[in-house]
This record gives C-alpha cells, structure tokens and sequence, in this order.
C-alpha cells in the first residue's frame, strides 16, 4: 500500500510516516481552531480532554505554519493561526483518503500515523476565474472555493466585468443588470481561423447577496476573494448602459479579442467607477480591489471634446496620460476605503499605480522585474506557464482553446522567484496565481478540464516557492491525489489524455491547429518588455 504521507499534495516541507493508526471522531481544544475542523471535516463531539481525540491549539510559529502529529493515542494541529489550522487539517483529510471529500460521510477517520511540519514560502497563492466571458453560477464558485483549499491555496481572484458581460448587481444603477449582463449569442470556433456565432442567449450576474455569501464562504475556508473590475478598456459591456461615458463599441460582445469599448478618462466616470466599487465593497470583504489596466485602445480619446477638455485642465501631454490618472483616481478612493489596489502590468507602465499599488504581471519575468525593482508588491501571473485556457499538449483530440501547449510538465516548472533576480527583487515578489480565461470555456465540466492537474502543479511551486519536482507530482497524483480530485467530483484530465467525452471531437468544438507555440517561443516573448501600456494586438490575454 501506498504511504499516504509520500501522496501529499502539495508536499510540505517535511513529511514522514510511523507505526500504526489512529481513529478519531471527536475535537478537542481552541474554540476557534475547533470551528475550522467542524467546517472542514464536518462536525463531530466536543472531547472532555485530548485523549482519543484530535487536539487542535495555537502556537508559535511563520504565518500559515502549522505541525500535525499523529499518534495511535491521539493527534494534535499545532498552528500559528487559522490559516495555519485550515492547512493542517487539508494535509488531516489528504491522509484520511478520498473518504474524507465525498459529501454524507461520517467526520474523522483513520489516519495512518507520523508527523508534518509545514509552512508557506510564498503568502499570496490563487486562481484566477474569469466569470464574465461564460458567466458560472455561484455554486461552481462555491466549489472552486473548497479545491483551492484543498491546494491550500488563499487567493479566489474572480475577473467580473468585461466587454462579453457584466457580473455584479448594481441596485444603485438597475440599467447594468438589464442591458450589461448578458449577450444574444457567442462565438463559435477560433477567433483566428472560421467562426461562427451559435445563435443561443447567454448571460447572469451575482447579486450583491450572492457575492457576500461567497466572501463568507471563502473566509470560513483561509481564502481571500479578490474581485476585479476591469477598467477603463474592456468596458463595451458597461457602455451599454452608459454611452455617453465611453468611446467605441457600446454593446454587449459576441466575440473575443481587443474592443474598442473603452470609459473616457473623465470626473464623471470616475464617480460612475467609484459608486458601482461602494456597492461591490458592501459584499465582499476583502483588503484587495483589482482595477484591471490592461489592454486599453486609448486611440477614441483622441479628438473626444470632452477627453481633450479635461487633459487641458489637468495639463497632461496627451490621451494616452489620462489611463495612469483614471486608474490613480479610483485608486485613491479605495484607499480612502482601507483597500489596496491591484492592476495587471500595462497599468505600471502609463503610471497608473499608487506607492502601494499591487503590479500583477502577465507579460512575462521582464515587466514583472520592472515593477519590483521600482518598489512595488509584485504577483507572478506569466502567461507562460500559469494560463490553464490554453491546451495541454498538441494532440488533436484535446479540444478547442486559445492555442498552447501549456503541459503539466510547463506548468510544474513555473519559478515564481526567478533565481536572477536580486535579493530585493525576490522579496517584492507576494507569490502568484494561475489563470482560467474562460472564451474558449463554456461551462463548469471543461473549466474542471482545463484548470486541473495543472492547478495542482502551480499550487505546489507557490507554496514551495520553486519549480516542482515533476517526477514526484506525477508519482503522487497517480498514487493518490487525483483519487482525491474524483472523490470531490472534480472531472480533471487524466494524465494519459482526455476521456472521451473530453475531447474535442469534429464539431465546432475541434481541436484548432493556430495559435500553437514553441516553449522556446513562449520565454522568448515573456522575456521582452513592451515599451508601454498601449494596448498591441499581438500581445493579448486570449493570445
């Protein structure tokens, strides 16, 4: 039999089996710490004292750390604090088996006897979700919010506005939720080669309420929603509701790619931002608001009457200034809040970022470098290896995405601090993420598909702070974890190739032979830096 403690995913730090078992179904302890078994585990009796029971305490140590110690008269989670208790009793069911993730079963177990000692390297670990090009319902975020903690990952990033949807409730504005939240048909086929479009409605929003039990859900679980809404490009679905706050396309998207859908850079939609941010913040605890900044064609500012008005009265040089003053602007109003912004890369670049601002770099090391040596917090998000959109391999029945491949093997060699750099450099670095576009993602099945094992693998190297060793994570998900995914009812692809009902078939699903990439290609693109945040065609999130 396999050594459950050789299976752990991702490994910690020090892992190690000895004789015996122990059975438990009672908790004994912290109050607190006792919550957090109750909700991971489910709920079982509150022991008298620690014999026979699991004995859960606080303790010294790094943040997230936390040492569990299995013996045949006992077990004890001692954690520096709740995140550190979370982790531990992740690693509790890991060895527990894939009993532990099905739902009905009774709490506690047998567990085979050793100890873990374990913290993170890195303190900002997630996934990022885009729910507003294929809209997700709340429960498929419920369930990505329990396998990020089974990762032990921390970051829940949700992408909720772009030019194909508009994701949250607005009671202050209702004219969002009518027109921004849903489009007439979708794209069907490769944006880069024969398309069509599928003829069929396709639309949803969270309300308010849903967002704040998602926040709360994610809390009770060590995991920090971050909820972006992406500004100023990529806002042709908002211009549906507010023409006359934008310059091209005011229309809810049917396809991919850059829109000329963007807000002017004015007061007026500023205090339109910041109003629909006020409603978003009622919801969702968080300390993080991502602001997006990417990809802004800044082209229908030039000759807007009311944009050239307001770039004399701020005496800025030219359109394309205002993008770093819009991002500042709406910045300082979360700060006035207690919030930190977050912007992708191209935001750094027009100087759209305040001292504290957050960079998250896609664009590959170069940029990400840029900004942690200009003194900012830094988040690892390359597109090579952490976009889980693109394909797993070049075979032809994986089915439709942007292009790739991405293997698990790309994924598992993700270094998210890059040995050159320096010293200070490295400690700019929060961590990183992985990221699931969603235009070539149409529902929960493939997003299941597409994002897992590779998650797994991003999830070690974040919380080793290193690439993995892909030997290993091969040898432990076919000898344990990916029972554990089949357990949660996670429908990942298997090592070995798509099932059949995964691939992509001779429909308009079909494997699309363009936008393939060398890995060579792949580091030679993240290695250069784009001379500014103007939007290029070539170098786009969807490829």
């Amino acid at each position: 039999m396999t050594d459950p403690y050789r299976t752990l995913l991702p490994a910690p730090r020090r892992a190690a089996r000895t004789g015996g078992e122990f059975t438990f179904d009672r908790v004994h302890g912290d109050p607190a710490l006792v919550e957090v078994v109750h909700r991971l585990l489910g709920p079982m009796p509150v022991a008298a004292g620690p014999e026979d029971a699991l004995l859960v305490r606080l303790g010294d140590g790094a943040p997230e750390s936390y040492r569990l110690r299995v013996q045949e008269g006992g077990a004890e989670i001692v954690a520096a604090d709740l995140a550190g208790a979370g982790h531990a009793v992740q690693i509790l069911k890991q060895l527990i088996g894939p009993a532990a993730y099905r739902a009905g079963g009774r709490p506690g177990g047998v567990v085979p006897c050793g100890e873990v000692i374990d913290e993170p390297a890195l303190a900002w670990r997630g996934g990022m979700l885009d729910v507003a090009r294929h809209f997700m319902t709340k429960h498929t975020l419920l369930r990505y919010v329990d396998l990020l903690a089974q990762h032990r990952m921390n970051r829940l990033h949700l992408h909720l506005t772009d030019d194909q949807g508009w994701r949250v409730e607005s009671r202050r504005h209702p004219e969002i939720n009518e027109l921004a939240t849903h489009r007439r048909e979708t794209m069907a086929g490769h944006r880069r080669s024969d398309f069509t479009f599928d003829g069929t409605p396709h639309g949803g929003y969270y309300t308010l309420d849903d967002l704040a039990e998602i926040s709360a859900y994610a809390a009770g679980r060590g995991i920090t929603v971050v909820p972006e809404i992406d500004l100023p490009g990529h806002a042709s679905a908002l211009l549906t509701a507010f023409p006359e706050l934008g310059t091209g396309a005011g229309e809810v998207l049917r396809g991919w790619g850059i829109s000329a859908g963007v807000l002017k850079p004015v007061p007026a939609a500023v205090k339109l931002v910041c109003e629909l941010l006020d409603e978003l913040l009622t919801a969702i605890d968080t300390p993080y608001v991502h602001l997006g900044g990417d990809e802004c064609v800044t082209t229908g500012w030039t000759g807007d009457p009311e944009v050239a008005a307001h770039l004399a009265a701020i005496g800025a040089r030219q359109p394309g200034d205002l993008h770093g003053w819009f991002l500042r602007e709406i910045g300082t109003h979360l700060a006035g809040r207690g919030k930190r912004m977050v912007v992708w890369d191209e935001a750094f670049q027009t100087g759209g970022v305040l001292p504290d601002t957050i960079v998250m770099c896609w664009r590959g090391d170069a940029i990400a470098r840029q900004a942690a040596a200009a003194g900012h917090d830094v988040v690892r998000a390359p597109e090579y290896p952490t976009y889980l959109n693109f394909d797993q391999s070049d075979r032809p029945e994986e089915p439709l995405s942007i292009g790739g491949p991405i293997t698990l093997q790309d994924a598992a060699s993700f270094a998210p601090l890059p040995a050159t750099w320096t010293g200070p450099e490295r400690a700019r670095v929060l961590g990183g993420q992985f990221q699931a576009w969603t235009e070539y993602i149409p529902e929960e099945r493939h997003l299941d598909y597409m994002v897992f094992p590779r998650a797994c693998a991003i999830a070690e190297t974040l919380w080793s702070g290193a690439p993995a060793d892909y030997p290993s994570l091969v040898e432990r998900l076919r000898d344990g974890h990916l029972a554990r995914l089949d357990a949660a009812g996670c429908e990942y692809r298997p090592l070995e190739g798509p099932r059949p009902w995964q691939e992509g078939g001779a429909g308009r699903r079909a494997h699309s032979p363009v936008g393939r990439m060398t890995r060579q290609r792949w580091l030679e693109k993240g290695a250069q830096v784009p001379g500014s945040g103007v939007v290029d065609e070539a170098t786009t999130h969807d490829g």
